[in-house]
This record gives structure tokens, sequence and C-alpha cells, in this order.
């Protein structure tokens, strides 16, 4: 492995990417805090404001992809870079909009495009630099979006009450340049012969189009989907759960932010686990737990059980998300690791764009969250059976030479 200055460069690669995840999606979720100023000083409806942040999500997913199949043919600097640029002009842009249709154009889909330039790469470049450790390398750049919500959000909301929405807004599109950009020229690509030295890549290359072709892919995409499917409707509506049963608005915020603290812990104990038995068992365990979690909101109404859940919750579905990240590599190899895990990014994508919308129009219809949570848990439950379906590493070996055959 590659050496600077006494320590393996790749840690800077991962320090570099958790910085842009979490920036990256620190802005975009930093919406919720926009969401009623924007609203008061404007006159546009909050779902109108809200709208911005599903084509974020569906922004960012189908862009994962490109910028994914981008970094492998033209390197991974010049995408997180272009991405740097694009976010800031984003945010600047947004800050600046007379109309809503302009600012879900600026907010809704330039920032959702450039945060697709962060994860997917980086993940897949921190891979290739890091390999005894590589579940907890592609860990911790995850980690930057559990670093988010108590970073960029509290900023932004100190910025809004000291100034108004604008200037906040626009002070966090030139911090994100200030901080990105410079960030971008850390990123160097992984040495050829740290790659060839792993035992993680497959013996047989395949193309990206052979690959998208794959039962493999097929099947992380669909666990990857249904996973996101399952979680994200509980998480968006944790807070109004938690009124619906009670608790007080204020407390209810708190639980939302020990579930997100939760998850940062989740991407590091998970990847570390990982690291020790395989990718593979630690995905299921986390997607069952994940699961079974989810049900368990139909039982729960008292603070105490929201607290508690909400650690188990976060420990779960945080954990789970790195991983699709390592079987990919193992599955793939590095050379066309960034097109294969983008286009798997954007099914996750899709499934976090799906639950939130599903939970309001639950909830609009029965007045209540019960069948949100017995509906993400089926789709949970789907998602430990398509998992339980990858392939061990010598039978992976053997199907995907018949591929490339």
């Amino acid at each position: 492995m590659s050496k600077s200055s006494g320590f393996d460069y790749g840690w800077v690669i991962v320090g570099a990417g958790a910085l842009m995840t979490c920036v990256g999606f620190g802005t975009m979720l930093s919406l919720a805090v926009f969401l009623q100023p924007i609203s008061e000083s404007m006159g546009w409806s909050r779902a109108g404001v809200s709208a911005a942040a599903t084509f974020d999500f569906l922004c960012m997913g189908f862009a994962a992809f490109f910028w994914g199949a981008l970094s492998d043919r033209f390197g991974t600097r010049i995408v997180v870079l272009a991405g740097s640029v694009l976010l800031g002009l984003g945010l600047v842009t947004a800050s600046r909009a007379t109309s809503l249709w302009q600012f879900q154009l600026f907010f809704g889909v330039l920032i959702g495009v450039a945060a697709g330039s962060f994860y997917a790469p980086m993940m897949a470049l921190a891979s290739a630099w890091i390999e005894h450790n590589r579940s907890l390398a592609v860990a911790l750049v995850s980690a930057g979006m559990g670093v988010a919500p108590v970073t960029i959000a509290p900023s932004a909301s100190w910025l809004i009450a000291a100034y108004d929405w604008r200037t906040a807004m626009l002070v966090i599109g030139i911090a994100a340049w200030a901080l990105l950009i410079p960030a971008s020229f850390l990123v160097r690509p992984a040495p050829r012969a740290a790659d060839a030295a792993t035992d993680a890549a497959p013996e047989t290359e395949l193309t990206a189009a052979q690959a998208l072709r794959t039962p493999q892919f097929i099947a992380l995409a669909a666990a990857h989907f249904a996973c996101c499917a399952a979680h994200s409707g509980p998480i968006f509506h944790m807070v109004s759960y938690a009124m619906v049963c009670g608790i007080a608005p204020l407390t209810a915020v708190t639980v939302y932010s020990v579930a997100g603290l939760s998850g940062l812990g989740g991407r590091l104990l998970l990847g570390t686990l990982a690291d020790r038995v395989g990718a593979k068992p630690v995905l299921v365990g986390g997607l069952f737990v994940q699961a079974t979690c989810i049900a368990t909101y139909l039982a729960v109404a008292q603070l105490g059980e929201f607290y508690a859940l909400s650690v188990v919750f976060g420990l779960a579905y945080g954990g789970v998300m790195p991983l699709y990240a390592v079987l990919v590599r193992e599955f793939f190899g590095a050379r066309i690791m960034g097109t294969v895990f983008g286009a798997v990014s954007a099914f996750a994508s899709i499934g976090m764009a799906l639950g939130p919308w599903a939970g309001g129009l639950v909830f609009d219809t029965f007045q209540r969250y019960t069948w949100l949570h017995v509906g993400s848990f089926a789709i949970g439950l789907a998602a430990v059976a398509v998992a339980l379906s990858f392939p061990t590493r010598r039978k992976q070996r053997l199907e995907l030479g018949r591929a490339a055959a």
C-alpha cells in the first residue's frame, strides 16, 4: 500500500470523503430547518417547499449512476470537484430565488445532482485505497452523513436566527465552496499495486454493461432499495409519530436526534464487525434488526421506549448502509465499482424518496401510522430475504466467470 509521509494516504482519502458526504448531505437535509422560515417569508406552501427534498433524492439517485461512471472513466477528483462547484452554486442561486419553481430547480435539482457526486465515487475510491480495514473505511466515509445533522443543520438554524434564510443559505453555499473545493484536490487515484494485491477483487473482470446484467447486481440493487424504502418512512415520520403518541414536540425532536447519533455509531460498529466476520452476515443481521425495530414501533408509546428503540434502530439502519459498497467491491472489483455502486445507489435513492411520501399518504388516509409500520416491516423482511441470496465468495467467482464467458 502506498505511503505518504510515513502513513497510509488512503486515510486522507477517507477524511476527504467524510467531509464531502457531511457537507453534501448536510446541506440537502438542512431544508428541514429552512422549511418554516422560507414558507412564512415567501408565502409558499410547505408542501411546495418540501417538494424540493423529493427532487433532491430523485436527482441524487439518477445522478449517482452517471457520476460513478464518470469517476471510473476520468477519475474521482474531477467528479467531486465538479460536484463541489455545483453544490455551492445550487445553494447560492437558491438563496436568490424569487419564485417557488426557481427554488425547487436550484435547491431540488442542482443540489441533488451535486450530492450524488460524492457518495458513490468516494466510497469506491476509499475501498480501493484501504485494503485491510475496508469496511471501516467506507463506514467512515458514510459517517459524514451521520455527522451532518449535528453540524450543518445547527449552523443553518443559528444563521437564520441571526440574519434571515437568504443570508443563511448564501453563507452555507460559500462555506461549501471553501471547504469542498480544496478537499477535492486531496483526492488521488488509488495505487494500482494496492488494487492488485487484495484478494477481494474478482478473478474474472466484467465490463460495466455485463455487471449491470448479473444476478449479483440485481440482488444488491433490490436489497438496497428495499432497505431504504423500509426505513425512510419511519425515520422521516418519527417526530410526528412520537407526537401522535403524546410526546411534546420539542421532546419528540430529541428522539430523532438520538436515532441520528446512534446511526453514526452503527456505521463504525458494523463496519468494524464486517472487517472481522464479513460484510454479508453483518448486512443480513443488521437488516433483520432494522425490520424488527420497525415492527416494534407498533408497541411503543412512552418516551423511554422511544429512546431505547431509537438507539437500536439507529445502529441498524446506519450500520448497514456502507456495507453495500463493500459487497460491490468484493463482487465486481475496483475497476468498475464507481459505475456499479452508483447504479445501486440510484435504486437506494428511489427507495428513500418513496418512504416519506408513502408515510404521509398513510397518515392522511387513516390518521395514524399503523399501516406505515406494517408495510415498512414487510419491505424490511423482503430486504433480509434478498440479502440472504447473495452468493459466497467462491460461488460468486464461478457465476461471474460464466457471465463473462
